[in-house]
């Protein structure tokens, strides 16, 4: 019992305690910076939500003022309920959602009223109406919103009509007053800056088209056939981050059309942004395909150059400095030069020779830049041409490839002189 103590204080229970102890130290501070990381990602999720939430209370506000005041309809609920599902609706379709609740309204009315007038109101009546206005509905091509209007008007129309005189005509001009506030609250009174709205959403699409880029670059310069291939499987889940970026770009598309502060804006970055979506999203389906392959060559042992290695990278700071310019309003010429520079690397390692996936590779950087510089504004042929230039002649591999036939046959797909019309 006497040497416990230094045993305790120096052996093998002290260390155990020491580390026990630096375990709990190192989970508690991994716990508060995961609680800061969730803190901060909702501190910007309330942010770019308060645009929003300003815009839906003045609409329900104003709403209910003018159907109450100017229209005198009684206790007119629906209109800021209008108002705020006109809101609600993802940028960039809110006049579509207005026309979409006042269709909906519509149908209900009618069908409510008239098999009211025809068999009377009770359960299996309400069941009735409700069945009628969503089949009228689907039938006049009616996406979910409309039938759902449809079918909620048809409901409160068969539940209070009976009790509550002239309920069909405040239930219309409700949901119009409520509709046409939304509208003038987003384009005229609270607008939101388009250009902001559709920054934050880009800026998810093109990170994750850089950073799996950039992963596939460090596969191939480790020939680490997993990382390329974990790579391809994050880069194929991209409908989030496009989905939010054209949503966006016809956020914008609205906002120019409706709101007369952004009319000059329509040939601006707003302009070149929406006219990037489409190439963009090419640009990240060719990319995908330079990863598969990527994966193939390794595991197949394929020569790489390393001049493919800097053309991948190249093609992922050429994305970066995109984004980067269009944050910033700027003409993208950086990017431009950026691309063209992956393109030449593309060439130089074509000509060091590569094996078959290794020509498709090559092939998918120079589509890919051809994508990015369509995304930049110059017109297709100018940017196939520009490609072409920088990739240089396209004369055979030094030494035999190791499959000849193949290896020779598939860079022509990507660089004939002569291809057609909107190839790369």
């Amino acid at each position: 019992m006497v040497g416990a103590g230094p045993l305790r204080e120096g052996g093998a229970p002290a260390r155990a305690d020491q580390a026990a102890k630096d375990g709990t130290a190192a989970a508690v501070a991994e716990l508060r910076r995961r609680s800061a990381r969730t803190l901060r990602n909702r501190l910007r999720r309330v942010r770019a939500g308060v645009g929003l939430a300003a815009q839906a209370g003045l609409a329900a506000g104003l709403s209910w003022s003018a159907a109450e005041d100017l229209l005198h309809i009684p206790h007119p609920v629906f209109a800021p309920i209008s108002a705020v599902l006109a809101l609600a609706a993802s940028v960039g379709k809110r006049l579509r959602r207005t026309v979409e609740l006042i269709l909906g309204v519509s149908v209900g009315v009618l069908i409510g009223d008239l098999l009211i007038y025809l068999v009377g109101a009770g359960p299996w009546q309400l069941g009735l109406i409700v069945v009628l206005a969503i089949a009228v509905a689907v039938f006049v091509g009616g996406n979910p919103a409309v039938v759902v209007q449809a079918a909620g008007t048809a409901v409160l129309i068969g539940t209070l009509g009976p009790t509550v005189q002239n309920l069909e005509v405040p239930r219309f001009l409700a949901a119009l007053v409520g509709g046409a506030v939304a509208l003038l609250v987003t384009a005229v009174l609270l607008p939101l800056n388009p250009l902001r709205v559709i920054n934050r959403a880009a800026k998810p699409a093109l990170d994750l088209l850089v950073d799996q880029l950039e992963a596939t670059a460090t596969a191939m310069k480790q020939k680490d056939a997993a990382r390329a291939q974990a790579a391809l499987d994050r880069l194929r889940d991209n409908k989030k981050e496009l989905g939010a970026f054209s949503e966006a770009a016809q956020g914008a598309r609205e906002a120019s059309t409706l709101s007369p502060v952004r009319w000059g804006s329509r040939h601006g970055p707003l302009g070149r942004y929406e006219q990037a979506v489409e190439p963009i999203d090419r640009a990240m389906r060719n990319s995908g395909t330079l990863i598969r392959r990527t994966v193939t060559l390794i595991e197949d042992d394929e020569p790489i150059p390393d001049a493919m290695v800097a053309a991948v990278s190249a093609l992922a700071a050429a994305v970066r400095v995109l984004r980067r310019e269009f944050t910033r309003g700027d003409e993208p010429d950086r990017a431009r030069e950026q691309a063209l520079r992956a393109v030449g690397e593309a060439g130089r390692a074509y000509r060091a020779g590569v094996g078959f996936s290794g020509a498709v590779v090559v092939a998918q950087v120079r589509t890919a830049v051809s994508d990015l510089l369509v995304a930049t504004g110059i017109n297709q042929d100018d940017a196939n041409q520009l490609v072409r230039r920088a990739f240089g002649p396209l004369k055979p591999p030094p030494g035999p490839p190791e499959r000849p036939r193949e290896a020779t046959a598939a860079p022509p797909e990507a660089g004939n002189p002569s291809p057609p019309r909107g190839s790369r």
